[in-house]
């Protein structure tokens, strides 16, 4: 059996720091749960025992994660037709907190599923994270430039954000 990889907490450390104690997303264990919902984007995360968290917009994916690590994290937006019921129209690995690698995508697609949740194939925005081996900078590849930002440095073919976490 699969077991998707975890991705623990990169991002600036005061936002962890910060978290209230107990506070996390809100769970989507059935389609039911996004009744109401205002098509708006959300802040996503599954979590370790692989349930989808939500947050609005605005959040830090740390908060909707209550600090823990996670199997995903980025950005959600969900669409409702009558006829079909709801699906998960976007959806990105963008979380500059966890630096998810796009091996994060069958942990999404498991939740929604276990939700009833319709998804595309794959990540509708797949970002690409790498941390620079010369200044430790993290960087977003863009068009497969991997340069580091920051140093001009060249950024690793493989995801290397997280210390002892992320793809195996």
């Amino acid at each position: 059996m699969f077991t998707p990889p975890l991705f623990h907490y990169v991002g600036p450390p005061e936002l962890a720091e910060a978290l209230r104690p107990g506070a996390r997303g809100r769970p989507v264990r059935t389609a039911a749960d996004l009744e109401g919902d205002p098509g708006e984007p959300h802040t996503y995360v599954v979590d370790t025992s692989g349930a989808l968290r939500i947050a609005p917009r605005r959040s830090e994916h740390v908060a909707c994660a209550g600090g823990a690590p996670v199997r995903a994290a980025g950005e959600i937006t969900f669409t409702h037709d009558p006829a079909t019921g709801w699906t998960a129209a976007e959806v990105s690995n963008l979380s500059t907190g966890y630096c998810p690698d796009l091996t994060a995508w069958p942990a999404v697609a498991a939740a929604l599923d276990r939700a009833g949740i319709g998804h595309p194939a794959a990540f509708t925005h797949a970002v690409v994270f790498r941390r620079c081996t010369s200044c430790g900078e993290c960087n977003v590849v863009r068009d497969d430039w991997f340069v580091c930002v920051f140093c001009d440095g060249e950024l690793p073919p493989e995801w290397n954000v997280g210390a002892g976490s992320g793809p195996a």
